[in-house]
């Protein structure tokens, strides 16, 4: 049960490593007002999925 537990703990600690690496990434590409909302999630898009293919995911399988 131990290694549950630890397995949990590990994946508790990378989404919240994820979710801070989504805000930097949003604040990177631009503040609210700047551009439409729609290119803003364009661009997070991309760099996802660019993000994805370097960590060996294919993102269009998904």
């Amino acid at each position: 049960m131990v290694g549950m537990e630890n397995a949990t703990a590990t994946h508790d600690e990378r989404l919240r490593d994820l979710e801070a690496d989504i805000d930097a990434l949003a604040d990177a590409v631009g503040t609210p007002g700047e551009r439409p909302i729609t290119q803003r999630l364009d661009t997070i898009e991309r760099v996802l999925f660019a993000l994805a293919r370097t960590q060996g995911v294919d993102p269009d399988a998904i």
